[in-house]
């Protein structure tokens, strides 16, 4: 936890460190692990995902939360380290350099070694991999033991800042939430294969990255002059599968992170 960055501003050691938790965190087959905290979204049922629904960022800030302590948790189990933390980087997909190269190169498979953020591995028992296998083509690997496969569309049909800022430009919470899902959705469909469906969209490793973008658009509109708490009907509904409320997702300082700058890349 701590200081959440673009994927443009981290350096080698960053890299480093959030490859070896993700490849920790896929060793880890109980509630600890990579698959546990990717099936939350989808598959496995039940499916906890908040998508449509004024819930849409809270639920996600939690998710993005609780999974960036596991994988601290992962790494520091490996490594016999307490002290070394791991942060969520966040994907700027309006900047120059995704609109040129799309794709933040830290997520591409290596030509000289095996990169653990270039696919996840997607394990479902047999029934939910027949199923993902006959209604979701093209999104994962064939074989026993599938990962994710992406199918990305041409850099510059990502989002633009033109298209954010009206989302920031929103008068009301609902209305900057449902703007920026519609944002987000777009993404989602751009990287393709896992991505573009929800069942099994964060078994692929790039899912957190774009969500801690999404994160970081929200609680930049929170500082915002327009930014406003969601209703206080919704304050104190829990986002289960987790023991806390919405209430509780409110202040990224209470949770113990934050964003850096924008890196212009």
């Amino acid at each position: 936890m701590g200081l959440r960055r673009s994927t443009a501003a981290l350096g080698d050691a960053d890299w480093t460190d959030l490859r070896d938790a993700f490849a920790a965190a896929y060793r880890l087959s109980d509630e600890r692990g990579y698959a546990f905290h990717a099936g939350l979204h989808g598959l496995p049922l039940p499916a906890y995902c908040q998508h449509g629904t004024v819930l849409f960022v809270l639920w996600h800030r939690a998710y993005l939360y609780f999974f960036e302590r596991a994988l601290t948790d992962a790494l520091r189990r490996e490594r016999g380290d307490q002290t070394v933390t791991v942060s969520l980087p966040w994907w700027d997909w309006t900047s120059a350099g995704s609109h040129r190269d799309g794709l933040p190169s830290g997520y591409l498979a290596a030509d000289s070694a095996d990169n653990p953020l270039a696919a996840g591995p997607v394990t479902l028992d047999d029934a939910d991999l027949a199923l993902v296998r006959e209604n979701l083509p093209g999104a994962i690997t064939d074989g026993p033991s599938p990962v994710t496969i992406r199918d990305p569309g041409p850099p510059d049909d990502l989002p633009r800042q033109q298209t954010v800022a009206r989302a920031m430009r929103a008068p009301t919470f609902a209305d900057f939430s449902r703007l920026l899902e519609g944002i987000h959705n777009g993404v989602h469909g751009w990287v393709g294969g896992a991505m573009s469906a929800v069942p099994i969209a964060a078994y692929d490793p790039v899912f957190w990255a774009h969500h801690s973008m999404i994160d970081r658009l929200w609680y930049l509109w929170q500082i915002s002059p327009r930014g406003v708490n969601p209703p206080a009907s919704l304050l104190d509904r829990a986002l289960a599968p987790w023991p806390v409320t919405a209430r509780q997702m409110l202040d990224i300082s209470q949770l113990g992170y934050g964003y850096a700058v924008q890196v212009v890349g």
